[in-house]
């Protein structure tokens, strides 16, 4: 995973401030600052589109963490492969040396680490390696997935038992719509009237809230406007999750 993604300005890099990314920052500064013998893994769960993997992102830059995304056929070795390539180490031969290089690095180093869609893991043997490399490493571990993965956790108690904080992610807000018309138009200035029209059209998801901003931002390029309002906006229709449909021949 990239660590260059942001919600924040494109030209300066500053981040916006989003409410999903003040909780996960919360939460993993809880975790890197707990008291010994406490757990520190963090899970973030939440509807698709809640903006979960920008605040992980952000947080891991924050943090200076090792971020990563699992994939549907990821191994233990995979996994593995993955963390120790975001962390600029070349990974042994064997999946007990991959796991020794990265408990000492992050030993030395502190760094969290940020595991992006868990759920392709959660229930299966894999999701053990994580607990491992916690235990062993006794660094903040935070987990990222969707509205079940508390579910999937808690079917095994020695993971579910090493969990610090579970931070439920949060709707989009109106405030959190401000602040992505801010950096995804920032060249166009959308009025407060159709921010607000925007965010009731986009049910409260921060993707579904990035693609509205764009398309506003793109008709008001195209017509040559610096300022746009629900005036100028008019009728037309927010983009939609479905797709156009077919013209007959």
């Amino acid at each position: 995973m990239t660590k260059n993604a942001s919600a924040g300005n494109h030209s300066t890099g500053i981040w916006a401030p989003l409410s999903n990314i003040s909780l996960l920052a919360n939460a993993v500064e809880r975790a890197m600052s707990r008291a010994p013998n406490l757990p520190g893994i963090v899970v973030m769960n939440g509807p698709a589109g809640y903006g979960k993997t920008m605040a992980a992102t952000y947080c891991s830059n924050k943090f200076d963490g090792i971020c990563i995304e699992c994939r549907s056929f990821f191994s233990a070795k995979n996994l593995m492969e993955a963390l120790l390539r975001e962390a600029g180490i070349v990974a042994g031969r064997r999946l007990a040396d991959m796991h020794d290089q990265l408990v000492q690095e992050l030993r030395l180093s502190r760094k969290p680490i940020f595991i992006d869609e868990v759920d392709h893991i959660a229930e299966s043997k894999t999701l053990q390696i994580i607990r491992d490399i916690h235990d062993a490493a006794q660094c903040a571990v935070v987990l990222i997935g969707e509205e079940n993965l508390p579910k999937k956790l808690l079917r095994t108690e020695r993971f579910y038992r090493r969990v610090l904080v579970w931070q439920p992610a949060s709707a989009a807000s109106e405030r959190d719509a401000q602040q992505l018309a801010r950096f995804y138009s920032p060249n166009v200035e959308i009025e407060e009237d159709l921010i607000k029209h925007l965010y009731k059209d986009s049910k409260s998801t921060v993707g579904r809230i990035c693609v509205n901003v764009d398309a506003v931002r793109e008709y008001a390029h195209t017509h040559g406007l610096k300022k746009i309002g629900l005036k100028e906006w008019g009728e037309r229709a927010f983009p939609t999750d479905s797709p156009p449909p077919r013209r007959p021949l």
